[in-house]
């Protein structure tokens, strides 16, 4: 039966779709380990135990009925403490927007700001950016960023494809490929887009830049998380950001998000949020506005927490690195960020021992699944081309105990290449 034009062409999620294909096959007794959704094992990563226990208290207090369209007072007052104490930057209480994670917030800023055939600039790989376009029948705009630069896009590479756009997806650190941004290149895009929106007339649609940084307090060693708004103060006016708890608490489930933006966009965004009806729950907003200001119990569950999301992917990158330096076709990008590391497994044309020949990445993918009962995604998930040999590996479900028995078994499947 016939249907709308979007939900005839809608594609869903491919890393949820092979997230959960996977699951149901360790559901029936099968061994793989599953790197793919970038999601937590409660077990492995429980929620902060002050947060759980702040939920729980706020349930018993009966908070259950509807919050205010735009987020309770209190946990908007909460985020503007957090952010200019840890980050510096400084945002009133009609510059903050709570919503049930993330993607309902991705979704209004989309819904404010596009109009249909409006230019949307974003490079892939990149998470679901090519899914929002789609649904705003806007124009994508791609950059296709390259592992020289860790695939992060460089002003050099925005920079023609501003003229006429509306909006400028960025997230740093990055889903899926777990780097980020330099300071010099988020200042030169930052000089870019003010450059662009100067030359614009006063009745033009102004050039803003969607700014996701909800990974932004996961960064390991000498690596530093930049924004725009700190680096150029001007980009106040443009900037939209998507934040909140969902991966600094391991929280994903929690719905507990927020944006941060000029007060007028904000505004707009609230208005189609209520009408979605994507809020917070309210005994959850109770309980994240009294926990984000617990500093010291904030920075003790990070110090742990962040330490061992960098083990272990610090010791999946040696241990790829020491495949590469086998002469097997894999490499890796070091670690910068996030629960996420950047594979590559340029394995197709090769011939398994029996004959076959893996001529796809999709084959390839089928492969490691089979042979190495390794569950990846592929970077074509993200918007890269069909044929990219890189994926994404990510560890929010790592039984540590089972790294060296992985990379085993992934030696094992190499081997039977040739």
């Amino acid at each position: 039966m016939k249907l709308s034009q979007l939900s005839e062409t809608l594609i869903g999620s491919e890393i949820v779709k092979l997230g959960n294909a996977i699951s149901d096959r360790i559901r029936q007794g099968e061994k793989i380990y599953n790197f793919t959704i970038g999601d937590f094992n409660p077990s492995i990563f429980p929620i902060p135990q002050e947060l759980e226990n702040e939920i729980i208290d706020a349930y018993k207090h009966h908070f259950t009925n509807y919050p205010p369209a735009d987020g309770i007072p209190e946990l908007r007052n909460a985020v503007s403490t957090f952010l200019k104490q840890r980050e510096g930057l400084e945002y009133a209480n009609n510059e903050i927007l709570i919503a049930a994670g993330g993607r309902p917030l991705i979704y209004t800023i989309f819904k404010a700001i596009v109009d249909k055939g409006d230019k949307v600039v974003y490079a892939v790989p990149s998470w679901n950016n090519n899914h929002y376009v789609h649904m705003n029948e806007a124009q994508h705009c791609l950059i296709e960023a390259t592992p020289e630069n860790n695939f992060m896009p460089l002003a050099a590479d925005i920079r023609p494809h501003l003229t006429g756009a509306t909006l400028l997806c960025l997230c740093s650190p990055q889903n899926p490929t777990g780097t980020t941004f330099s300071k010099e290149e988020l200042e030169k895009i930052c000089d870019l887009v003010l450059a662009e929106n100067n030359s614009r007339g006063e009745n033009e649609k102004k050039l803003y830049v969607m700014y996701d940084q909800m990974y932004w307090t996961l960064t390991y060693g000498d690596i530093q998380h930049f924004n725009p708004v700190s680096l150029r103060p001007e980009m106040k006016e443009y900037t939209i950001f998507v934040d909140g708890i969902s991966k600094v608490f391991a929280a994903t489930g929690v719905r507990v998000g927020w944006s941060l933006g000029p007060a007028f966009i904000i505004g707009k965004m609230k208005a189609i949020l209520s009408h979605i009806g994507a809020w917070a729950p309210m005994a959850e907003q109770k309980a994240t506005a009294k926990y984000l200001l617990q500093t010291e119990n904030v920075d003790r569950y990070l110090l742990h927490f962040k330490a061992e999301i960098e083990e272990r992917l610090r010791r999946i990158y040696e241990g790829f690195i020491n495949l590469k330096l086998e002469g097997y076709a894999v490499d890796a990008v070091s670690p910068q960020a996030a629960i996420y590391l950047t594979i590559k497994l340029d394995l197709a044309g090769k011939t398994v021992k029996d004959g076959k020949r893996l001529q796809t990445q999709s084959e390839v993918t089928d492969y490691l699944l089979s042979e190495a009962k390794l569950a990846v995604v592929p970077f074509y998930a993200f918007g890269a081309e069909k044929h990219s040999p890189w994926y994404r590996l990510s560890v929010g479900t790592c039984v540590k105990e089972e790294i060296d028995e992985m990379l085993g078994k992934l030696k094992e499947a190499l081997s039977k290449l040739q």
